[in-house]
């Protein structure tokens, strides 16, 4: 995730993603670039827009709702809920994004289905892990993730396609990598004994 910073800014995001892109030996087709809108305003995330963004990330359910009002007329406009949620908030983001980043409760998974169905779409989202334990950060415990992946058995309209984790700041980044090495394993044994995920996300 980066700020949805219109024209110059966007551009040097995307050059310094095809750098990290080049290094790891991936594709820059294999990551999808997610700017964050909170607090940005429709007219800024226009201009995002004609610099290239297609993928939107709104943390709050109602600043959601109605950005992606004011921003309707724009194709290919892709929106994620990236922030906490809460069941109450579900109504604004199932069915009506791409993907929700921030599953971690079995009720958000009933929820979101309740809802997806009801609007006769499907529903992707990441669930989120706390790996760092931070009691100011939401997120499943890692013990309590296979118990979490099993609620999504009996739904017919909300998928796990992932995992996402919000590490500890750091003013060193490559302090929080041991995170998302964890993560990485995490989704690698899931894939195999659980469930077929896919996605990882992460916050820059």
């Amino acid at each position: 995730w980066v700020p949805a910073t219109p024209g110059k800014g966007t551009t040097a995001v995307r050059a310094r993603l095809g750098e990290a892109c080049r290094a790891a030996g991936r594709a820059e087709d294999e990551v999808t670039l997610v700017c964050v809108t909170k607090t940005v305003e429709p007219a800024a995330l226009r201009e995002a827009y004609a610099a290239g963004a297609r993928d939107l990330g709104e943390n709050y359910g109602q600043d959601l709702r109605d950005k992606a009002a004011a921003l309707a007329d724009l194709p290919e406009l892709r929106w994620h809920f990236i922030g906490a949620l809460q069941r109450n908030k579900v109504k604004y983001a199932a069915g009506r994004t791409v993907l929700i980043h921030s599953v971690d409760a079995p009720e958000l998974v009933g929820e979101i289905d309740r809802r997806a169905a009801a609007l006769g779409r499907s529903q992707d989202v990441l669930v989120e892990v706390s790996l760092a334990g931070e009691a100011t950060k939401s997120g499943v415990p890692e013990g309590e993730l296979p118990a979490l992946l099993d609620s999504f058995a009996g739904c017919g309209h909300c998928r796990c396609v992932g995992l996402m984790t919000m590490p500890p700041f750091y003013d060193e980044p490559e302090r929080a990598r041991p995170f998302f090495a964890r993560l990485r394993e995490l989704l690698s044994d899931i894939a195999i004994q659980r469930l077929i995920l896919t996605d990882l996300s992460a916050s820059a």
